[in-house]
């Protein structure tokens, strides 16, 4: 495949399935009581954001993927050791048992900082330095809006803790 072929189908998907959450799924699987004061603590909020982000991720993919010109280069060549697969997924296996055993004792959000940066090695990103960047900013940026806007308690751990 090539990059315009993946970005197309990557926001044509994306698109679907935002339509599919706004459309059927939210209305019918999420309930809300009428009485919620704040609009960000409604239960319907989140559900709603996520499919509005997913749908314009798709806008974004689609019209990136129409204005970018078809070389027919594919995307990746392929692997020359057909067991390199196998071991990236014994090693995000390692990487999952990893994180079970560090949350009780290093807290989510480090924990969560650690596997995202394990996880961007692993898949050999070709980002490395904006997959360190986000895997600390992200997991932060999560706790503060949810330990101080939603009032939603994180899980700590015994090395960090967070105010």
């Amino acid at each position: 495949m090539t990059q315009r072929q993946v970005q197309l189908r990557l926001g044509v998907g994306a698109l679907l399935v935002a339509v599919f959450l706004a459309v059927y799924a939210i209305p019918a699987w999420v309930s809300s009581p009428s009485n919620v004061g704040n609009v960000i603590l409604s239960p319907l909020f989140w559900p709603y954001a996520l499919a509005g982000f997913t749908g314009l991720a798709g806008l974004g993919l689609v019209f990136s993927g129409l204005r970018h010109e078809d070389t027919g280069t594919p995307v990746n060549a392929p692997s020359e050791n057909p067991n390199a697969a196998w071991l990236r997924l014994a090693g995000m296996a390692v990487i999952m048992g990893l994180t079970m055993i560090a949350l009780p004792r290093l807290g989510m959000v480090l924990t969560s900082m650690l596997i995202f940066v394990a996880t961007a090695f692993l898949v050999r990103t070709r980002h490395p330095i904006t997959a360190v960047v986000c895997a600390v900013i992200i997991p932060l940026v999560l706790y503060a809006f949810f330990a101080h806007v939603a009032g939603v308690a994180i899980p700590q751990g015994n090395i960090l803790r967070l105010p």
